[in-house]
């Protein structure tokens, strides 16, 4: 077999198009809206076979477009697989990968960042005329060396326009039935603050003047008050909740803490408002949804609705999200110029439970789930695209595509140019191609899969070199540890290397060997020969998730003045002014 050892983009664009039409015959440029929903699983949708959660409108989606069967994320975790998507690089290129189990940014009081040597495809479309915008979740950075930088801000990454949550939602972020009584608290506390600061510069003021006669130490003692106020207020808000769980407008700070039952719907107003401010185009709209991750923020309309507890309500509560913006997309006229694509960053989060309360996805008939870069669960994840006119409603795709095909795949139907350091080959606009097509999984910074296209017959082998120990003994997942590690005790090194055929055993329940598969050899030299190509390739960058992923208490955001940083002009409430 002929593998090529790089990451090769099926230009599925033009597969779907067959034969690919030219950017000449179809100057126009279309609207682009990229949703991509955050720790879904495959299983969770009812066009990818649930049928006891209810999600009609991404359903309907995927009648009138085209559905991506085996459509993989580059990484199992948030922050890298979401850098692999802007850029369509591997997050070892971009250096978005991490030496430690700390596999994405921790907090916002983190330097680490996309690099911004990085191409991302909001740069290229905006070269092009587009307008951007990202609504939703970042996570890819904010500040480097001051709380005032920005420098991992979206506008750095070619985005015209930002709503949204810098960092990710985690478990201090909801529920929060105390925060309007810190608010309202706060904005008292600033308020003394601010007159025993008039206060103490008005004597000093005085005293120099020789207007009054009092002690310094009087004016000192009020100096020494503010600081410990200061003090004694930051330390009683040390949870992440103040930090970490707030909402941006451009480069504003809009909410801190953010109420994060709200936000969703919040999010899908601005998406609207940009596509009707920019309904004449070319735009491009990324949505990313705070949906479905934990702890699951969902409106009081939609608890209760589903058979499956919370994570059903909030999966159903995203779904009625996603039809509000093909709904706007149909009242505005744009449908038949707006390109649709909808996807997950990566695998359901199985781990993820209260009690006997299940609060992650579900992987339908793949093994493991999100942390995890080896077993499919982790990788494997929705994808409908919708083009009416030009892509054929009701097709389905079973060819490995990737995320990463998004960059090259803006390229072609906006006009743009494929950077050089993309490894890609000239797509022949065939579906089925004589190329092999390699996959490479990274857990941590070190390879622990590796899946291709077999040229022989119709076979995806794929080739897991490190795969997690599940614990408890028995289980299915990595409940002890809530998260897969990807080294040291709790993982198995394979050698020889376990090898499925993913198209005879989706589920990877049984490894091949050589007596059940004479290329067994041929297979695992061939691969073996594409991982030392493909590392050979790689040029060493710092590793952002391992030397820049410490917190930093003065990059720490703040909407007001520190630590007075209590806010909420969405409601129009603030702690200290902003």
């Amino acid at each position: 077999m002929k593998l090529r050892s790089l990451f090769i983009a099926l230009s599925w664009m033009c597969v779907l198009l067959n034969p690919c039409q030219s950017q000449e015959e179809h100057d126009d440029k279309p609207n682009i809206v990229l949703i991509v929903v955050d720790d879904l699983g495959i299983g969770d949708l009812g066009c990818f076979g649930n049928d006891t959660i209810r999600t009609p409108n991404i359903d309907h989606l995927a009648r009138e477009g085209v559905k991506l069967n085996h459509h993989i994320s580059a990484a199992p975790m948030c922050t890298p697989s979401r850098a692999a998507f802007l850029t369509g690089r591997y997050p070892i290129r971009s250096g978005m990968v991490s030496d430690t189990d700390n596999r994405v940014i921790i907090t916002l009081g983190a330097p680490a960042g996309l690099p911004h040597n990085e191409t991302t495809f909001a740069a290229l479309l905006k070269k092009q005329g587009y307008t951007t915008a990202v609504i939703g979740k970042w996570h890819q950075g904010l500040h480097c060396q001051s709380r005032h930088d920005q420098c991992h801000h979206p506008s750095h990454y070619g985005f015209d326009y930002f709503y949204g949550m810098p960092f990710t939602l985690i478990d201090p972020c909801w529920p929060d039935p105390s925060r309007d009584t810190e608010l309202a608290i706060g904005s008292k506390v600033w308020f003394c603050v601010q007159l025993v600061a008039i206060a103490v510069l008005t004597l000093t003021l005085a005293k120099l003047c020789h207007l009054i006669s009092l002690p310094w130490s009087l004016i000192l003692f009020m100096i020494l008050f503010i600081f410990l106020l200061g003090y004694f207020w930051f330390s009683s808000y040390t949870s992440a909740l103040y930090w970490d769980c707030l909402l941006m407008r451009e480069h504003d700070i809009t909410e801190q803490p953010m109420k994060a039952e709200r936000a969703g719907s919040i999010m899908v107003k601005e998406a609207i408002s940009f596509m009707e401010r920019h309904r004449e185009g070319p735009f491009l709209l990324v949505y990313s949804f705070l949906h479905v991750h934990v702890p699951l923020p969902t409106t009081t309309e939609f608890i209760g609705t589903s058979k499956h507890g919370l994570y059903g309500d909030n999966v159903q509560e995203m779904d009625s999200m996603v039809g509000k913006i093909l709904d706007a997309i149909d009242d505005f006229g744009l449908k038949n110029h707006t390109l649709v694509y909808l996807t997950s960053d990566h695998g359901g989060h199985l781990e993820a439970h209260v009690g006997h309360s299940q609060r992650g996805g579900w992987n339908g008939i793949y093994k493991g789930g999100k942390g995890m870069a080896g077993w499919e669960g982790g990788i494997r994840v929705p994808g409908l695209v919708r083009w009416p006119g030009r892509l054929p409603a009701g097709k389905v795709i079973e060819e490995p595509t990737s995320l990463m095909d998004m960059f090259p795949t803006l390229a072609a139907v906006s006009g743009s140019t494929v950077p050089q350091d993309r490894h890609w080959m000239a797509f022949t606009g065939e579906e089925k191609t004589d190329s092999n097509v390699s996959f490479f999984m990274q857990g941590t910074s070190s390879l622990s899969e590796t899946k291709c296209n077999g040229s022989q017959r119709e076979a995806v082998w794929k080739v897991h070199y490190v795969t997690p120990v599940f614990q408890p003994p028995g289980a299915h997942a990595c409940y002890e540890t809530i998260y897969c590690p990807c080294s040291g005790n709790l993982v198995t090194y394979h050698d020889p290397p376990l090898l499925f055929d993913i198209t005879r055993d989706p589920s990877e329940s049984t490894p091949l060997t050589r007596d059940t598969e004479p290329s067994f050899d041929v297979v695992i030299q061939t691969v073996a020969n594409a991982v030392k190509e493909h590392k050979r390739s790689i040029i060493p960058v710092q590793h952002q998730l391992t030397s820049l992923n410490y917190d930093n208490l003065w990059l720490k955001p703040c909407c007001g003045v520190f630590p007075f940083c209590l806010c909420d002009t969405e409601g129009g409430t603030s702690a200290a002014g902003a």
